[in-house]
């Protein structure tokens, strides 16, 4: 009852005539990926009219906050201050420890800190409904599930690239018995290739 009153809070404000009302999947799903999805959603960017003046954006529901990804160090390194008001009062919390306590407050922080700072950000806010699991009391709603794009992984860097073929080399001759000898160029081979 709790959840669904929760839930509920707000909708009351929000002209929901003619909104969809859009699901996002945070399982498996990149953090800032995913944030800046539902952040282009709640303004309204995926509409051919979308002006920067109206609040257009549609209802944003995400599921399976708890089984939202980072990439790289972020659990660790990312840190979340707050001040309590109080002189030398500034709170901190890391990534890890905030999914642990409330796995909703990491994806509210990141789309509110991706929309615009202007008058439409309260309503746009109340707009995103985000629960930690796949339960919601929305449905009665029509429901349109929101499909990510896949993920395009960047080509790999010359000199990784050339790392890597050198790392797999000395792989196979060690397999194969054989000690990996660099090639390299002595001094009296570079004084043949001048006189030539």
């Amino acid at each position: 009852m709790v959840l669904k009153d929760k839930a509920l809070a707000g909708l009351r404000r929000i002209n929901l005539d003619g909104l969809r009302w859009r699901v996002f999947d945070a399982k498996g799903q990149v953090l800032g990926r995913l944030a800046s999805r539902i952040s282009a959603v709640i303004q309204g960017k995926d509409k051919p009219t979308y002006a920067p003046n109206r609040d257009d954006g549609d209802m944003c529901i995400v599921l399976n906050a708890k089984d939202i990804g980072v990439t790289g160090r972020k659990l660790t390194d990312k840190i979340y201050y707050w001040h309590t008001g109080y002189i030398g009062h500034l709170k901190e919390r890391t990534l890890k420890d905030q999914m642990a306590k409330d796995p909703t407050e990491v994806i509210r922080k990141a789309v509110l800190r991706m929309l615009p700072r202007n008058n439409l950000r309260d309503d746009r806010d109340r707009k995103l409904r985000i629960f930690a699991g796949d339960e919601h009391p929305f449905g009665d709603r029509p429901l349109e599930p929101y499909v990510m794009p896949p993920r395009q992984v960047r080509e790999m860097r010359p000199r990784a690239r050339r790392a890597l073929i050198r790392a797999q080399k000395k792989a196979e001759q060690q397999q194969q018995g054989t000690t990996y000898v660099r090639k390299r160029k002595r001094d009296d081979d570079l004084e043949e290739d001048v006189s030539a």
